[in-house]
């Protein structure tokens, strides 16, 4: 049995979303064994009169509730009884536990992440790789997308490496195509980190590093995995996501001012709603951070109950592909300079 946390009071849907993902993922997944962690007396209160297997449910009585303006530090000294870090604790000190899905907040979990749970050995700071979909029906992992604002080359690299290896192991990309954030194609473009992180990555023997990538090429799917530093990364991110939702709005509301408009779609419904189901971020899990000793994967805040069952199924892969240990061996192969 895989043991994994859930977080049943982070996110704006919560616990609602999050007991309805955890029982989706419970049936979908035979050998997996969740921990939910919460009130537990609202918790069972939810789960009673529910057709589920309670044999591989534990639930963990976490009172506290993490407010979204708390700061990452005070959760950590003061809210050890939240759901969110009553779960990180259990994940640092239970070894048979090998992952935690959270859509809380994002600051609390990485801090608690990197202060109790810790790093692979080999890496510098782990980093966050959410997926996108591609225009050509696949998916694209950027890496990292907040966990680090200000980066080295060395730092491009491992996220590099770790996000490749993320993509063919539990996506089953052969070869990811792996690409430079950066202001132009060619060679010699971008600052001095860019350049300095061009040329290490082109000798990278374990990645398939084919270049830079400028950010309007993100769902060309012509790449596969794109290193960034986090501020970059979180800009492209949020700035593709809100370019695709505005101009939904605006076919939408194209579609609404003329009848003739309003036939058409009507004849064109299905393939509305595909390209909906396309966009969603809903159907393409979390972001999972790359690089810490044991599997964490954080959901969106306004996460439904598909999209935490895909965080949890996320988590699953990632510890049944022995993803952690690959990380650790590829990385010790290259120089790196701790902080």
């Amino acid at each position: 049995m895989v043991k994994i946390i859930v977080d049943c009071f982070g996110g704006d849907k919560s616990p609602d979303a999050n007991l309805d993902g955890a029982l989706a993922a419970l049936s979908s997944i035979p050998d997996l064994q969740l921990i939910l962690t919460g009130d537990a007396t609202v918790i069972e209160g939810r789960l009673a009169g529910r057709d589920y297997d309670a044999s591989r449910i534990e639930v963990v009585h976490a009172p506290q509730v993490i407010g979204c303006e708390e700061k990452p530090t005070d959760v950590i000294r003061l809210k050890r009884d939240s759901s969110m870090m009553k779960g990180i604790m259990m994940l640092r000190d239970q070894d048979d536990i090998a992952a935690m899905v959270s859509t809380g907040s994002t600051g609390a979990l990485v801090t608690g992440a990197l202060v109790r749970v810790g790093r692979l050995r080999g890496i510098i700071r782990p980093a966050f790789c959410p997926l996108l979909p591609t225009m050509d029906g696949g998916i694209v992992g950027i890496c990292d997308s907040g966990a680090n604002v200000e980066v080295t080359p060395a730092h491009l690299r491992q996220f590099a490496i770790m996000a490749s290896l993320y993509m063919e192991n539990v996506y089953g990309v052969k070869s990811p195509r792996v690409a430079l954030l950066n202001v132009g194609k060619e060679e010699g473009k971008g600052d001095t980190i860019r350049q300095e992180a061009y040329g290490m990555l082109k000798d990278t023997d374990c990645i398939n590093f084919v270049g830079n990538m400028e950010s309007r090429d993100l769902l060309s799917g012509r790449y596969d995995v794109v290193a960034c530093d986090g501020f970059s990364g979180n800009v492209l991110v949020k700035a593709t996501e809100g370019t695709a939702l505005e101009l939904l709005k605006k076919l939408k509301k194209d579609i609404f001012s003329r009848t003739i408009y309003k036939v058409g779609a009507l004849l064109m419904k299905r393939m509305f709603m595909e390209e909906k189901e396309f966009m969603n971020y809903q159907n393409y899990g979390g972001s999972v951070l790359l690089g810490t000793s044991k599997v964490v994967v954080k959901g969106h805040g306004s996460s439904n109950a598909t999209a935490v069952a895909k965080c949890i199924e996320q988590a699953w892969k990632m510890e049944t592909s022995g993803l952690s240990s690959k990380i650790e061996e590829a990385v010790s192969k290259y120089e790196h300079y701790e902080e």
